[in-house]
């Protein structure tokens, strides 16, 4: 089963240079659930996740607006990303594309993927599957 979150935080440090995303869940009335879920994320990708956030553009395209164009430019759209599992302490993540209503899958980062979704307006939504969230909550 897969779990509704909202980028709920991003906690950037300047003496580490591992940067910290907080991911809420979304209850079913809309408002938050009681489970968060921290991943750690590299300085580039949390850059790029607040920019997006804060609408500060970038002074010319970065890696994720490059996939976001070339995505729409080959005729698909991000349909949503999924933190699908958990191994060896290290998140994977899909990035779901629609494309002539098919759907396919990509394998991505977990902060490419979240970078990704929130380079769109309005932002993508996020599933975390719910075996991770039973692991690390």
């Amino acid at each position: 089963m897969l779990v509704p979150m909202r980028l709920s935080r991003i906690i950037l440090s300047d003496i580490n240079e591992q940067q910290v995303l907080c991911l809420t869940e979304i209850a079913d009335d809309g408002s938050d659930g009681e489970r968060t879920f921290p991943i750690l994320v590299g300085e580039f990708e949390a850059g790029s996740i607040r920019r997006a956030v804060t609408g500060d553009a970038a002074p010319r395209p970065l890696t994720h607006d490059l996939l976001k164009s070339a995505i729409e430019e080959l005729g698909a759209e991000v349909k949503d990303v999924v933190i699908s599992h958990l191994q060896d302490h290290t998140y994977f993540a899909k990035i779901r594309l629609l494309r002539d209503g098919t759907e396919t899958e990509l394998d991505s980062r977990p902060s490419d993927a979240i970078a990704l979704a929130v380079h769109h307006t309005p932002p993508r939504p996020i599933f975390v599957s719910e075996a991770v969230l039973d692991e690390v909550t």
